[in-house]
């Protein structure tokens, strides 16, 4: 092979290993930033900070990337960090989730539940489904004053459990398949299952039985649709102990777990303005 070509395949050898090897760099960078500002709400709030944060990110050098949502693997990692947390240290666990597979749901939250210390779980922006199980479990939600929870109410596959038991308000068994038959009886279990669960949940964190009920009936048994999102003022309505007092570095935090890049379809300056008359201008830098 000729000079000039032997430069062309070494220089096309580089940049792909260049490519496949920045994303990693990038990656482990992140993840040290996430670190140090994890053990900075730590020293600060003297807590064991638990994060469980579900984003779309991109994986690699060809630009993929995946939906995440909350899993038995995460379910395993935050027992054990669980377990490894003195009974008499507080626990922020800081979420941003979907939801995901309810057996996981439940048992984070029966672990956080059990915890003796205080436990708080902090939602910058939302906590859906079997991330509400989750917050139910604290002591107290700390939310940002514009984010949501959502519905407990059991799924099967992309059916409601309580819409598919209102088949039988408007047919009568006979006329009625064998299978729709099936997806009744396992609904009207799964809605049982999941009303004595919060219930329950409720109960073991101070809730009086009349309250836990109401308030499971109200979350669990279908009321809204399943992605319906139950405000702090609504939460709050409903008695549970709700503040919007989140911590400014969880948002720093928020902004160490990028989205996909590509087109931004939100963009602004960012950087926090002044309001007139504070002495900054409207950027927000010093006047000379």
């Amino acid at each position: 092979m000729d000079p000039y070509g032997m430069l062309i395949s070494q220089l096309f050898w580089l940049i792909f290993l260049l490519l496949l090897i920045t994303p990693m760099i990038q990656a482990r960078t992140l993840e040290w930033s996430r670190e140090r500002l994890i053990k900075a709400i730590e020293e600060k709030r003297k807590s064991r900070v638990i994060t469980m944060i579900h984003r779309q990110e991109t994986r690699s050098f060809l630009g993929f990337f995946m939906m995440r949502f909350i899993t038995i693997e995460d379910s395993e990692q935050v027992l054990r960090a669980i377990r490894m947390t003195p009974k008499d240290m507080p626990i922020d666990f800081i979420i941003h989730t979907p939801g995901g597979i309810a057996l996981a749901a439940t048992q984070i939250a029966n672990a956080l539940a059990d915890h003796e210390a205080e436990v708080r779980v902090i939602v910058p922006h939302y906590a859906m489904s079997g991330g509400t199980l989750i917050a139910l479990a604290a002591d107290k939600i700390i939310m940002d004053e514009h984010a949501v929870l959502g519905p407990v109410d059991p799924q099967l596959g992309q059916e409601p459990a309580a819409s598919i038991v209102k088949v039988k308000q408007f047919k009568e068994p006979k006329d009625i398949e064998d299978q729709t038959l099936i997806k009744i009886d396992i609904s009207e279990k799964a809605l049982k299952q999941m009303y004595d669960y919060v219930k329950n949940l409720l109960i073991k964190k101070g809730f009086d039985e009349e309250k836990a009920a109401k308030i499971s009936e109200e979350l669990s048994q279908g009321k809204w649709t399943h992605d319906y999102p139950l405000t702090v003022d609504y939460l709050k309505k409903l008695g549970l102990n709700v503040s919007t007092d989140v911590p400014e570095e969880v948002y720093a935090l928020m902004d160490l777990y990028p989205q996909p890049q590509g087109t931004p379809s939100v963009q602004y300056i960012p950087v926090p303005y002044q309001r007139p008359g504070t002495g900054n201008n409207s950027a927000g830098i010093e006047r000379k």
